[in-house]
């Protein structure tokens, strides 16, 4: 009878290891060296994080895009820990916040199962993985409770499932899957402990960011480049010369120039009332089958793809007219401040031991989670509403960050936080602009003007020359000057 008990008990020690052989999860650990935006000459620290990847066709493993962002050296390893093997990022979406991993070791891939990815409904529960030190998966359940839009850690806003869960501490927890029915139907990206609710980059996200990855050209999600206000106040309404009869309908109050509604025709003061076959509502929602009511937005980024033409119907003087849109996506480069800078060093140019840099959104949040706050009040402005004070340019903003005390810039080390707005007389379109500007010192010496007091500083041309080592040397500089 023991001896039986035994083999029992074996048996199913063995069912069990099968189990965990068989996860489609792999752990995933990543380190990463982002640059530093405010000594943009340098990085930072760098930092390892530990993530759960969930394991998808033809073996591609997929987490957050936030894990993956900066990364200098990727790995996988086997759920149940010991093996590792070299990885890399294939594709990354930091607006949608996930990123596709792969390994080029077939052998280690073998004999993972793959999750398909389904969507889920209001009132579902989901299970979110993670796994034990000895690899035994731990499973924690919880409703989805919302489906909304919601803004994601680096630019714009997408739709998140939001579930509460009660997640117990982990290692490798950075990136969970989130199943349901034995699909994947979410990505953790952020918890919060006292409250219990998680946030997820849901199916919808992940189905088009796949399939929009299978040919191998990735294009990201689109955009229709409008702004609107919602139609609430009746005093709007009847401006905007809306017929009684049409309840909803959002104001347009803002083209992006060359954008797709611009390309289409759309104009300032046009009221929204449709798109395709979906109303809008006065609050700019449309109603979801599975969700009830989301933003219109999420009919252009993750119903459709870059490409697709959405007719988008409007009122103009109270007439009914419907217009085309071809849908596009706009670069983070592409915009005056630039939302976002991800895997590549920032811009500079240290003139005499000024520091003259591109504003960005990156080096904005390089002040901390309060950067609306805390960073340079001026840039943040510029930042807010770029599109109505650059619509004709320039390129980028040139900003004087900091003053390098030097025998060039004696007088002038409280000048900080400034734009530049021409140097030699020369208007700067982006830092390019700087090389040649100085190739053309007035009376021997440079001039350098802002937007703002002090208005204009003038630096010794021959100066500026014969303090370059000394600058370099004295702070330690690996070089002087990023264009590329």
């Amino acid at each position: 009878m023991k001896r039986n008990i035994f083999f029992a008990i074996a048996a199913l020690a063995t069912l069990s290891l099968h189990a965990e052989e068989k996860l489609s999860v792999v752990r995933v650990n990543i380190t990463s060296q982002p640059w530093d935006f405010l000594r943009p000459w340098g990085k930072k620290q760098p930092t390892t994080k530990r993530a759960i990847g969930a394991v998808l066709e033809g073996g591609k493993v997929l987490v957050t895009g936030d894990l993956a962002g900066n990364a200098a050296f990727v790995e996988f390893e086997a759920a149940e820990g010991g093996r590792k093997v070299p990885a890399t990022v294939e594709f990354v979406d930091y607006e949608a916040n996930l990123a596709l991993l792969k390994t080029d070791d077939a052998e280690f891939m073998k004999g993972i199962p793959q999750l398909a990815v389904a969507e889920s409904s209001l009132g579902d529960v989901l299970t979110v993985w993670q796994l034990e030190s000895n690899g035994r998966l731990l499973k924690t359940d919880g409703p989805l409770t919302t489906a909304e839009n919601f803004a994601y850690p680096v630019d714009g806003a997408f739709l998140i499932y939001r579930m509460t869960v009660q997640l117990q501490g982990r290692d490798s927890s950075f990136t969970l899957p989130v199943v349901h029915d034995g699909k994947l139907t979410g990505v953790l990206m952020a918890y919060d402990n006292a409250s219990n609710n998680a946030n997820l980059v849901p199916a919808p996200l992940i189905q088009h960011f796949l399939k929009d990855a299978a040919d191998g050209k990735y294009d990201g999600f689109p955009r229709a480049g409008y702004g609107m206000s919602a139609m609430r106040d009746p005093a709007l309404r009847r401006y905007a010369k809306v017929p009684a009869e049409v309840t909803g309908g959002v104001f347009i109050n803002n083209i992006a120039k060359d954008g797709p509604a611009a390309k289409a025709g759309m104009k300032k003061g046009d009221v929204l009332v449709g798109i395709d076959d979906l109303a809008v509502d006065q609050d700019g929602n449309f109603p979801h089958p599975k969700y009830g009511k989301i933003p219109a937005g999420h009919i252009f980024s993750t119903m459709h793809f870059v490409g697709d033409t959405v007719k988008l119907h409007i009122l103009r003087e109270g007439v009914a007219q419907t217009l085309d849109a071809t849908l596009a996506r706009r670069a983070p480069s592409d915009y005056v401040i630039d939302p976002y800078i991800m895997d590549k060093a920032p811009r500079f140019y240290v003139l005499g031991g000024l520091v003259l840099q591109e504003v960005s959104r990156q080096m904005l949040r390089e002040f901390g989670a309060d950067w609306l706050r805390r960073a340079p009040e001026r840039a943040v402005y510029m930042d807010r509403y770029q599109n109505e004070l650059f619509e004709d340019g320039p390129k980028k903003i040139v900003f004087l960050t900091r003053v390098l005390p030097t025998p060039a810039t004696v007088g002038y080390e409280e000048v900080t936080s400034i734009r530049v707005t021409k140097i030699n007389g020369v208007e700067l379109q982006s830092l390019t602009d700087v090389p040649a500007a100085l190739e053309k010192p007035m009376n021997g010496f440079h001039k350098v003007e802002f937007d703002e007091d002090p208005k204009t500083i003038y630096l010794d041309a021959a100066q500026v020359t014969a303090v370059e080592q000394q600058v370099q040397q004295q702070y330690r500089l690996p070089t002087l000057k990023r264009l590329e």
